[in-house]
């Protein structure tokens, strides 16, 4: 791959006499038409919040609340009762390292804004593990593949999710690091590998399915090494703390799934699965019924869950195919996908859709499905929205401004488009899964790897391995 006079990408390919013919790399060209697109959004968020005094939808609705998600646990991490009385789903090493890393005099006679405002620590300790998440997404994509790594990296550390992840100050990018440092190519050894495992799941629960991705390529090592890294990682963290049984935890976490309450479509601003949708329907304060009609809410409460019951059938079938042949699937594949069926199955925000999107973006751009998932996982991270209607205006206190301002909320159309879409990314590459698989099958690919040849063929017709020359 090489730029040509005009400055765009361009390849190199031989023609039956030997000379170079370039071509233009479609893809790429609009990979970086696509990035190009994101740092225009936002530059244009910028000068809106540097105008209006706020980030303008789809940034967070509430423009006095930045970084909150950063300062709350924070103030939980220097005081007592973070399991019984803030009731918190996070295990112990969430805040651990939120103790260490603010300030805790900022957090001794109050909470909220006031200790936001005091604590500069936290607030310089959130944006160096942004920077952080920059570095090791480009160092990452660079070592995957140099012609896209600039693209990629642009739509994954200026695009909506990481942003959106920054302006709540969530340590999903805490997380997210330790995800890049356990299935990226910057860590050799296993047993470190093994321990950032157990630092990832131990900040996200959900995380945990990602061991389950070793046992589909039989990996079994790998997955007790990564388990026991799990265990001691939260027994280290449950010690230090103080606090976060096994059994706080389980009862918080099921307290919050049982208790997801829509009552405001603006909690539907950055969903990351259906659940909000299906939510809002059955609320008893907002009156679906009468803005989008008896008919389109039986829709919704009937097809939403087929859709969600498919998506996670397919996924299932998908590493069925996966065990029966694992050496042709990518594992970083099969991470991405177990990190998908726990984000569309229950709600965590669509910030979680970084952990998603890394994966994606380690796919070459090769065949339909793939360049599904890539296109689709940049359009979902340009942070712009489409207005389809007007909501009225509200007097907020401004964060960045310091003083009240005048608020324009609108009905846009990526809260309703949004969740289908970070929901087709898992399910296309489960389908990719099971066609490559399919594929092998077909061709007999086994019968030419020799180093598969102790294990269990799975199905009756397939040919043995063989020894092949020079093996």
């Amino acid at each position: 791959m090489i730029r040509g006079e005009t400055g765009l990408p361009e390849a190199i390919d031989a023609n039956e006499s030997g000379r170079a013919v370039r071509r233009f790399d479609t893809m790429l060209v609009i990979e970086y038409l696509l990035a190009a697109t994101i740092v225009g959004a936002l530059a244009y968020s910028f000068w809106f919040m540097l105008t209006y005094g706020y980030f303008p939808q789809p940034f967070f609705y509430d423009i006095g609340d930045t970084w909150m998600d950063w300062f709350n646990p924070a103030y939980w991490s220097h005081m007592q009762g973070t399991y019984d009385t803030y009731r918190t789903i996070y295990p112990p090493l969430t805040y651990v390292i939120l103790r260490y890393i603010t300030n805790g005099a900022c957090y001794q006679s109050a909470n909220g804004v006031w200790s936001r405002d005091c604590d500069l620590l936290g607030i310089f300790s959130l944006h160096v593990v942004y920077v952080s998440c920059i570095i090791l997404t480009a160092w990452t994509l660079y070592r995957i593949d140099r012609r896209t790594a600039l693209p990629r990296s642009i739509a994954l550390s200026m695009g909506l999710p990481m942003l959106w992840g920054l302006d709540r100050g969530n340590v999903i990018l805490l997380a997210y690091i330790f995800v890049i440092l356990a299935f990226g190519p910057l860590i050799r050894s296993a047993r470190v590998r093994w321990i950032f495992v157990g630092l990832a799941i131990n900040m996200k629960v959900y995380l945990v399915g990602v061991l389950m991705a070793q046992l589909l390529h039989r990996r079994w090592r790998w997955f007790e090494g990564a388990l026991i890294a799990t265990i001691l990682v939260y027994l280290i963290s449950y010690a230090i703390f103080g606090e976060g049984s096994p059994l706080q935890i389980y009862r918080n976490i099921t307290d919050y799934a049982d208790g997801l309450t829509i009552n405001n479509p603006l909690d539907l601003w950055m969903a990351s699965s259906l659940q909000p949708l299906i939510a809002l329907t059955d609320s008893e304060v907002f009156p679906a019924l009468l803005f989008i009609g008896s008919e389109n809410v039986d829709l919704i409460r009937s097809i939403v869950p087929i859709i969600m019951i498919s998506a996670q059938a397919i996924i299932m079938v998908s590493a069925v195919f996966c065990f029966m042949r694992p050496e042709v699937i990518p594992r970083t594949r099969m991470v991405a996908i177990s990190i998908g069926i726990a984000l569309l199955s229950t709600e965590v925000s669509a910030y979680t859709n970084i952990l998603v999107f890394i994966f994606v973006f380690m796919e070459p751009a090769r065949g339909f499905l793939r360049r599904y998932a890539i296109l689709t996982a940049y359009l979902l991270c340009i942070p712009l929205d489409i207005n389809i209607d007007v909501l009225p205006p509200l007097v907020k206190d401004s964060f960045w401004l310091q003083r009240p301002v005048i608020v324009e909320y609108y009905v846009q159309l990526g809260p309703f488009l949004r969740p289908f879409l970070s929901l087709s990314i898992p399910v296309s590459l489960a389908i990719l899964t099971i066609a490559e698989v399919l594929s092998d099958l077909w061709r007999q690919g086994w019968a030419d790897r020799w180093r598969m040849r102790r294990d269990a063929p799975l199905l009756p017709w397939v040919a043995r391995p063989e020894r092949q020359v020079g093996e």
